[in-house]
């Protein structure tokens, strides 16, 4: 049965598969074995380096706005920013299975253009914060390793690990879960053993300090730190078809997920600040390294190095899994041409949307990130916003559609609950740059004009689309 907008039963699981096939002859090429699917335990570990990957990262918020600020942020923003997006996430996860997540959220709710700007807008955040990771693996690798700090060595060490990283995504969700869930094990103990070690070195009044005295505050860098520290739980709702019973395990390891990474933020964050007397300029990004030394040695110094280097291979993997099964999500919605929800015979994964992600990944390896990754988190707040709004509207719309898992409010206290959150996205983009602006207008044209040209190639027949998509077209 195809998917109509004028009835309010849910995507089917078995349906959302087969939207891509086309005809009867290509449904009968499909791999005849039935697809392993994504578990409780992978699932929260995949959640996790979807958002966090650990605490690295956390430091500049107390270099930013001293302990205190740093402390209450990583306790309150949760509050304000994660947990909504959680519960959003652990609803319509439930109430549409499919992979696509937050496109098919924004198609149903207000229509094909917006289902493909939020498909544009948060595909392009996505790719561009996933060239991050190989860059960053190298740049600890060559504190070991000098030759890797400049020249065609460090160029070809970029390409290399982005290249195996790929390919361990592309044999499919399973092992990319279970290495998550080492990876994650691994890369979090050193902290386990530095906060341990940590608890008789504290000094509970460190906790309370406003900031070493005449260090300005920089607002700016303490809520794009929290920010970029504890978003894209909505990532992991582009596997939702790979999930085995979503409507049970998706809510389940949300709430995992987010007390998890929480406290993974906050255990190593009260322990180094109450345990290390430095100055607040210190506290720059890789900073928990140099605690490490300074509480336990330089043993787990470089532990917690190569705990980042196994933290960024679990963000790659993760993140480009989510954009890979995001593109056959909008295959599957007759956005992007058929092709892009073909699956791999071997390891059944969407194989074109890993390999044209990883193109663009490493394209991006080598560019100055500055302006870039800013602009994609302003992408990425308007798909937010619209995620947000696609959200209430939908509860509206279809008030009668199955939600396994529902947000115990009703549509007045919804609004409010995505209002506070709405606010905070408005401000991160009110002080963005002029670049910002620039970069993100020409990314939002592309987008506009994208969705026209798949339009009229669908309507021309240039491409081929899924069938039963045009149909209901």
């Amino acid at each position: 049965m195809p998917i109509t907008h004028g009835t309010a039963e849910p995507i089917a699981m078995d349906e959302e598969q087969n939207l891509g096939t086309g005809s009867p002859s290509q449904a009968q090429q499909l791999p005849l074995k039935t697809p392993k699917k994504l578990t409780l335990i992978p699932l929260i570990f995949l959640i996790y380096f979807e958002v966090a990957g650990g605490p690295y990262g956390e430091e500049p918020a107390v270099q930013a706005a001293g302990p205190l600020f740093a402390l209450l942020g990583f306790l309150l923003f949760p509050f304000i920013w994660s947990v909504p997006e959680a519960l959003i996430t652990a609803e319509l996860s439930t109430a549409f299975p499919g992979n696509g997540g937050f496109v098919i959220w924004a198609e149903r709710a207000f229509g094909p253009f917006f289902g493909s700007l939020m498909g544009s807008w948060k595909f392009l955040s996505g790719v561009i914060n996933i060239a991050a990771f190989p860059v960053l693996c190298v740049d600890y690798l060559e504190k070991l390793i000098h030759p890797l700090e400049s020249g065609w060595p460090r160029h070809i060490s970029i390409l290399m690990s982005t290249l195996v990283l790929s390919f361990v995504n592309y044999t499919g969700l399973t092992i990319v879960g279970w290495a998550a869930v080492l990876l994650g094990l691994v890369s979090l103990s050193p902290f386990v053993i530095m906060s341990l070690a940590a608890i008789p070195k504290i000094q509970p009044h460190r906790w309370i300090s406003l900031g070493q005295r005449g260090v300005k505050r920089d607002w700016n860098l303490f809520f794009n730190t929290l920010f970029w520290n504890l978003n894209f739980w909505d990532n992991v709702s582009t596997l939702a078809g790979e999930v085995d019973s979503p409507q049970k395990t998706f809510p389940r390891a949300l709430l995992v997920a987010v007390v998890f990474t929480c406290l993974a933020y906050l255990v190593p964050l009260f322990a180094v600040i109450g345990a290390v007397s430095v100055d607040q300029s210190d506290w720059g990004s890789g900073f928990h390294a140099d605690a490490a030394e300074m509480i336990a040695g330089k043993w787990l110094k470089v532990w917690v190095e190569v705990g980042a280097v196994l933290s960024a291979i679990g963000l790659f993997e993760a993140q480009l899994s989510s954009c890979a099964y995001q593109l056959e999500g909008m295959a599957n919605l007759s956005i992007l041409p058929e092709f892009f929800s073909s699956r791999s015979k071997w390891f059944n994964t969407p194989w074109v949307g890993i390999l044209l992600s990883t193109l663009i990944t490493v394209g991006m390896s080598y560019m100055n990130f500055t302006d870039i990754i800013s602009s994609a988190n302003f992408l990425y707040s308007l798909g937010m916003l619209l995620e947000f709004s696609a959200f209430v509207w939908l509860r509206r719309k279809l008030p009668e559609i199955k939600r396994p898992y529902r947000v115990p409010l009703r549509i007045p206290g919804l609004v409010g609950m995505c209002l506070v959150p709405s606010a905070f996205l408005v401000v991160i983009m009110v002080i963005a740059t002029k670049t910002v602006y620039l970069v993100s207008g020409v990314m939002t044209a592309g987008a506009i004009g994208w969705y026209f040209l798949m339009k009229l190639c669908r309507e021309k027949k240039v491409l081929r689309y899924s069938i039963a998509q045009d149909g209901e077209r």
